[in-house]
């Protein structure tokens, strides 16, 4: 099987600012190489408050999925807070590839980055 089930982006943030057209988001980019549909929980951790866990999202088989953190929210209707850094990790039911990516357009000169998630061995 390609991929880990347990993945760790340590640096997260939701620009509370957007210029233009185009609003700041971040996304947990999976992509499912597996012959099972994922089910992929996020659980948000915070510099001086407690995790928010109750976030969930599927991938098909042999499918991507671009989860937009500004966009989802979790089984109480919470969404991920703007302006505040936190760290994320991801758990699946099936191997995953998971790549983290970020568009902040807080200022003219917008800004894009991307970079992997940290893989845990299980």
């Amino acid at each position: 099987m390609i991929g880990k089930k347990t993945w760790i982006i340590p640096d997260g943030f939701l620009q509370p600012k957007s210029l233009g057209e185009q609003i700041s988001h971040e996304a947990v980019c999976v992509l499912n190489l597996s012959n099972e549909n994922a089910v992929v929980k996020l659980t948000f951790y915070f510099e001086d408050q407690e995790p928010m866990d109750q976030f969930q999202a599927e991938c098909g088989s042999n499918r991507t999925h671009h989860i937009r953190l500004d966009k989802i929210a979790d089984l109480q209707g919470n969404l991920v807070p703007r302006g505040i850094p936190y760290a994320i990790k991801v758990d699946c039911n099936v191997p995953i590839i998971v790549q983290h990516s970020r568009l902040d357009t807080s200022q003219e000169a917008l800004a894009l980055f991307t970079t992997m998630g940290y893989p845990i061995e299980q």
